[in-house]
């Protein structure tokens, strides 16, 4: 791979530059980038040292809990800025790649709002980056169109679409095919700067704004850092401040106990929270994953949302912004209808039904899907509890009481480890890092939709369960066991056991090593060209 001195002084592009990327990589936009390297990279730094720091604390056998120096911004009465145009109304929300044809039928889909996913959906090659970019534009511009091989037509209907909301990659994420002065740029400054860069005039003209999915946040000090960021794009690019807004994925553990934090740093820019199921499991295996069985979770799909804790976060997350008059977006609904299966779908829908109605009922004022076939149930659920209204903000469920001990209650959490559960965490892990180093950041698994989050519980659940003694049906989860499992779940699989070669040894390396990686999209993506 050739490098490419710009005309931008100190930017260097070290990936191909392909047709119209051109476009995209302007020398206007390299320089904006440039800017927000220049000034929050440091920030960005000393906030993921802060969070080893913390890490260290809880496996010395520390605990979470509320911030006694934040107590009166919690305690205070303050309120987050009113929903801008587009967000006011979120009752459904799809989520997925930005490639074209995901782009299209995403905002022809009826959802309210399609979350464009740099992030856990999207595999970080060079082209997946920038042509993303390309396709937002294009969709904005009304001119995206695609033609498959097999000759189907995808185009943008006319009328309403959904409202676009980006979410870039995290803060711990780096951009090797970006450089300045010699180092990496965040891949959030990236995915955020190119995006801001070349579509807020357009999306302000048509009614709507730029807006963002900001994830796996730590503390109220990152969003404070985003914040910031914000400011800044706005005064460089003449917006006037609170034009962007956000809405915060609660998707660690740590950041369960800093909702008002959160909230109160991003408040002229808030767009309210939501609860990220998946990445939240994930987050308190990561956090407590050496503390034995007090933190132990039993298989990955057999953890719904009526356990404890999870049931605590969820409810405390809807009080917390309706009490600052910010939206409340439920979970991900993964399930991807079977076209094959009736059985499977009647089962699997009703699920999608039975937890869109909770999320509704608890005060949510909408929720997240994964397929377009899931937006009429999501809606109809939504439609049936919010009528005419936009959202339930006036519901502030000031009932809800949450403590911390009820946050940390993982350990009542019904069910335990098994071998199948241990057998469908290595398949769908290696699985689905077999499409990443391809290219494809969100794959159907087992009629579920897998991404990086979701294969992130899979390897870290294997890793605690490898390193506290677990059992699994009597047998004790070892090296050994792993590593054959994982060799017998391959050869059921269709491709040729050679094509999962990297990717067996990519999940081994973050599932049973002696150190836990704190990403496996970390090491996944240096082996990225």
């Amino acid at each position: 791979m050739g490098s490419s001195v710009t005309e931008t002084p100190g930017v260097t592009i070290t990936g191909p530059l392909l047709d119209r990327y051109a476009e995209i990589l302007t020398p206007a936009a390299l320089d904006f980038l440039a800017e927000l390297h220049r000034e929050f990279d440091g920030r960005r730094r000393d906030l993921l040292a802060r969070r080893a720091d913390r890490d260290a604390a809880l496996a010395a056998g520390g605990l979470l809990d509320f911030l006694p120096e934040t107590s009166a911004v919690r305690d205070g009465d303050w309120r987050v800025a009113p929903p801008a145009p587009g967000l006011v109304d979120r009752r459904v929300e799809i989520t997925g790649p930005t490639d074209a044809k995901m782009t299209i039928n995403a905002l022809n889909s009826g959802a309210k709002v399609w979350l464009a996913d740099f992030e856990d959906a999207t595999s970080p090659h060079w082209e997946n980056v920038i042509t993303g970019q390309l396709n937002l534009r294009d969709a904005i511009a009304r001119r995206l169109e695609l033609t498959t091989g097999d000759g189907r037509r995808y185009a943008l209907r006319d009328g309403d679409l959904a409202t676009i909301v980006v979410r870039p990659r995290g803060w711990h994420l780096t951009e090797k095919h970006l450089l300045v002065d010699g180092e990496r740029i965040a891949g959030a400054l990236v995915d955020f700067g190119l995006y801001l860069f070349h579509n807020a005039a357009a999306q302000l003209d048509r009614g709507a704004g730029p807006y963002f999915y900001l994830p796996k946040l730590e503390s109220h000090l990152e969003a404070r850092l985003w914040n910031d960021v914000f400011v800044l794009a706005q005064r460089r690019l003449g917006l006037p401040v609170g034009t962007i807004r956000a809405t915060v994925l609660i998707e660690t553990f740590p950041a369960a106990f800093e909702m008002d934090e959160i909230l109160y740093e991003l408040r002229e820019h808030s767009a309210g929270l939501n609860a990220g199921r998946w990445d939240y499991m994930f987050s308190v295996i990561k956090k407590f994953r050496s503390r034995g069985r007090e933190f132990l979770l039993p298989d990955r799909n057999a953890v719904t949302m009526t356990a404890p804790f999870m049931r605590a976060y969820t409810e405390l997350l809807v009080r917390t912004c309706h009490r600052r008059g910010a939206h409340a977006i439920g979970g991900m609904a993964a399930f991807i209808p079977s076209r094959r299966d009736p059985a499977v779908n009647e089962t699997a829908l009703a699920k999608v039904r039975d937890d869109k109605t909770r999320e509704a009922n608890d005060g949510f004022d909408g929720s997240w899907v994964a397929h377009p076939d899931l937006v009429p149930i999501c809606r109809e659920v939504f439609d049936g509890v919010l009528g005419d209204r936009p959202h339930q903000l006036d519901r502030t469920r000031d009932e809800v009481k949450v403590t911390a001990a009820q946050l940390l209650d993982v350990a009542s959490t019904p069910g335990r480890p098994t071998e199948a559960g241990l057998r469908n965490d290595i398949s769908v892990g290696i699985q689905y890092l077999a499409a990443w180093l391809r290219g494809t950041g969100a794959v159907a698994v087992f009629n579920l939709m897998e991404d990086a989050a979701t294969a992130e519980i899979s390897r870290s659940q294997v890793w605690q369960w490898l390193h506290n003694d677990i059992t699994v049906d009597g047998t004790a989860v070892t090296r050994e066991l792993v590593e054959r499992i994982a060799d017998e779940e391959i050869a059921k699989l269709d491709r040729p056991p050679g094509e999962y070669a990297d990717a067996r040894r990519l999940f081994l390396e973050v599932a049973v090593a002696d150190e836990f990686v704190d990403f496996l999209t970390l090491p996944a993506y240096e082996r990225m060209p």
